[in-house]
This record gives C-alpha cells, structure tokens and sequence, in this order.
C-alpha cells in the first residue's frame, strides 16, 4: 500500500513544483500601460464571458478600468448577485493589484478548461474587478521601485489625498440615528458631497450608485489580516485605547472575515508583521480608528457588506515574492467570492408580478435593512438560522415571512406586495344624530 502511493505522490510534487516555476515566469509588476495591457488579453482570451468598463478617471486622466466577468457580461440578471473586488487604493500597496490582474487570468483560463467550481462562479455570479483605483499614486510609488519604496511614497493620488479617508462621513450621522431610533441603511449623503470627494472616490460612489452590489473586498498592504466593520470607532477618541464597533451584523463580518482568514495559507495563523490577530481577523475599530474609509461607506450608503483585506507585510513586495503571494491567496479569493450566494434572495412583486424597486427588507433582530434593486431582486447576507422578514415599500402593505436559512446556497423567498389600505376620511356623526362637519356645528381647532 505504501509503495502504491509513493509514485504519484513524488508525480504531485513534481507537478507542484513545475506549477510554481510556471507561476513564477509569469509574474510581474504592472505598471499603468502594462495592467491595461494584460486586462484587455484577458478580455481577448474570454471575450464572451468578460466586458472592461471604465468608471471614471484618475486626477492625472488614468482610466480606472473594471473586468467585469458573467456569462452575460454588461447585462444585469435577476437574482444574480454582483460582486467587486479593488485593489489598490493606497498606490504604494501593491500586491492587491497583481493578485487582481492573476485574479482575471486565473477564473479566465479555469473557465475555459471547464473546471466546474469556476463555470459556476461566473454563470451564477456578475464579477466586477477594479485591480487600481489609485494609479497616479502607484506610478509614483513604482519609481523609485520595492528596494526603496518609503512607507507613504505614493499612497495617496496626485494630490497627496489618502482615498481611504475621502469618502463622505457617514458613521457619525448613523451613530446619532443609533440613539434616536433613526434610519439604518442607506444614509443620505452631504450637501455638496461631490465637491468634497477626490475624482477617484468620486467615481467609485458613482459606481456603487449603478450597481446593486452584495458583497466586496478591498485588498491593502501593509499587515496580514481580514478587517471588518465598523474602522470608526462610537467613543471619543482617547490616547492609547481602542474600542470594538461592531455592525448590527458583526457575526456575518466576522465569519466573511475567517472565510478568508482560513482559506489564506498563512492569515489565520494569527502572528504576521510582528502582530498578533486571533485567528487573523479583526474589527478595524478594535485595531485603530479611522474615519471616512470606503468599507464603513459601503454599508452605510448601499446594500454592499465589504471587509478589508491586508495581505502583505511588505507593502512594495518584489516580483520574486509574487508567486508565493498568489498560492497564498488563490483559494482565498475564490472561497470569499462564493459568500455572496449565502443567506436569502427573492423578488419583489406587486400584485400584478410587476417588479417593486427600493423596497425595503427588514429583518427581524438585526437593525439593519436592505433594499431591492431596480430589477425588483434583493439579496440579503445572512448566518445559518430561523428569520422573520419583513418587505415594504411606500403605497403598499408590509409583507412579513419566516425563512430558515442553511449553510448552502442562498434560500430564495419572493414577496408579493398588496396595495395599502385607502383611509376612511370621511367624518362619522357624533352620536348618530349629529355632523360634525356641519355647518350647525362648526368644528373647534386647537392652538395648534
């Protein structure tokens, strides 16, 4: 029986090892022409399953290109969720922006050798890839290269703004709204909020506005560990000390975050970069507060859950670090994209099965509502479990449901609206005899 197994065990790894050679020849740095180039290869190599799409540009006029990847790419599908990944951000951060572009090569040539887990990703799934929302400052960060790169030499745009503390503050209003019994999702934005907002994160709220993202991910450098919301912290801030700030979904956050904790090679281990994180997660107010970063945002204003993921110690790695970083990761990044198919999803209709867009979904214990799409699909990320739902939209009657969720695929449960009942506003007589509307008796009006 040992003898049996001895050849191909010595085939496996002799494979393994041909496969991390091959891995290595093909990795590089991109710079901003180089990137362009490999994204529109792969739109070349699999162009009926992938679309590039620029949404928008830098302050230096750099497109900032998205590879969308679907069996019906540029076509939105109900009850087909969407899902992003950006990387990035800091332009100095850099290996989110190869794992992407490996990201786009890898689920374009898996596809097309059929492997299955794939086909079933991109048939079922809308796959948005922003590998460099920042590419002014990752061209200042790439010259002067890994072997001398300084900790902020090219982390924020051309205009030295750090992106990731440019979005509107949305956690200070939602922190009142907490005490007040106010709304929790969807927060409006500022006055003038566009004035006030990068060109970059400008085009990225434009982004998150005309899509109906579920789930997302944005990869930094810099530490080794999966940060959930809330970054902002609820207390004043105080020299030395942090406080936990959790969502009113913190249990989801925290297992989207040990999803790719655990399917990292190293993450999970906890000790990364001279820190400790147990089991390679944390709550990114429990590690520092940051106001006016993208995740907080993305829950605040849309109905996107995204985590941060910090991938490397070295924020400039060189190329020879590439191909350990991507087997590292590989499993990771696929195994979190399939989160987005958990939970509940479903239409909303009318009663006559027209769509109902901007309906709102409650769930029962958890202070934190989602809306349906235009489409009239909602999608709604939720743990193993019993729910009571509640659906309503303005003119109609709330709709309310009990759903058991599994640890499988999402559990799909539509809602059919009725319109609300019209108010009686006609006056009754007063003890049967008398109208108040009447001119006899002339209705009395209070201070008021």
């Amino acid at each position: 029986m040992q003898q049996g197994w001895t050849l191909p065990w010595v085939a496996a790894l002799l494979l393994g090892l041909m496969g991390l050679l091959v891995c290595g020849s093909d990795f590089q740095h991109h710079r901003y022409e180089d990137m362009v180039r490999a994204l529109f290869a792969v739109q070349s190599e699999c162009p009926y399953i992938t679309r590039i799409y620029s949404i928008g540009r830098s302050v230096e006029g750099r497109h900032l290109y998205v590879l969308e990847l679907s069996d019906n790419p540029g076509i939105h599908e109900a009850l087909e969720p969407e899902f992003k990944y950006v990387g990035n951000m800091h332009g100095n951060e850099v290996l989110g922006r190869e794992l992407l572009i490996k990201f786009s090569q890898f689920l374009c040539e898996e596809y097309r050798a059929g492997n299955q887990r794939i086909m079933r990703l991109i048939h079922d799934t809308r796959i948005h890839i922003l590998p460099s929302m920042n590419p002014d400052g990752y061209e200042v960060a790439a010259r002067q290269g890994p072997e001398f790169n300084g900790y902020l030499v090219g982390r924020g745009n051309a205009r030295d703004f750090d992106l990731n503390r440019n979005f509107p503050d949305l956690n200070a209003l939602m922190y009142y709204y907490e005490k007040t019994n106010g709304r929790n999702h969807h927060l409006p934005l500022p006055d003038n909020w566009e004035q006030q907002v990068e060109p970059e994160t400008l085009a990225v709220i434009k982004w998150m506005q005309n899509y109906n993202f579920v789930l997302s991910a944005n990869l930094h450098g810099g530490a080794v560990v999966a940060n959930y919301p809330f970054d902002k912290s609820r207390d004043p801030r105080i020299r030395g000390r942090t406080t936990y700030a959790a969502t009113p979904d913190d249990k989801i956050f925290r297992k989207l975050a040990r999803t790719y904790s655990y399917a990292h090679s190293w993450m999970h281990k906890g000790w990364n970069c001279g820190d400790f994180f147990d089991e390679g997660i944390t709550n990114g107010a429990s590690w520092y507060s940051l106001s006016k970063g993208m995740q907080d945002f993305n829950y605040l204003y849309t109905n996107c859950f995204e985590i941060t993921l910090e991938l490397s110690c070295d924020k400039f790695p060189p190329a020879s670090a590439l191909p350990r970083e991507w087997l590292g990761n590989r499993e990771a990044l696929v195994s979190y994209l399939e989160q987005v198919h958990h939970g509940i999803k479903g239409m909303v209709y009318d009663e006559n099965n027209n769509p109902v867009g901007n309906a709102e979904v409650a769930v029962a214990g958890i202070n934190h509502d989602v809306t349906s799409g235009v489409d009239g699909d909602y999608f709604r990320l939720l743990l193993p479990g019993t729910y009571t739902v509640t659906v309503s939209a303005p003119g109609y009657a709330p709709s309310t449901s009990t759903v058991t969720v599994g640890p499988a695929e999402a559990i799909q449960l539509h809602f059919y609206l009725k319109p609300a009942p019209k108010q009686n506003l006609k006056v009754k007589p007063h003890n049967g005899k008398k109208n108040l509307s009447s001119p006899k008796t002339p209705l009395k009006l209070g201070p008021r």
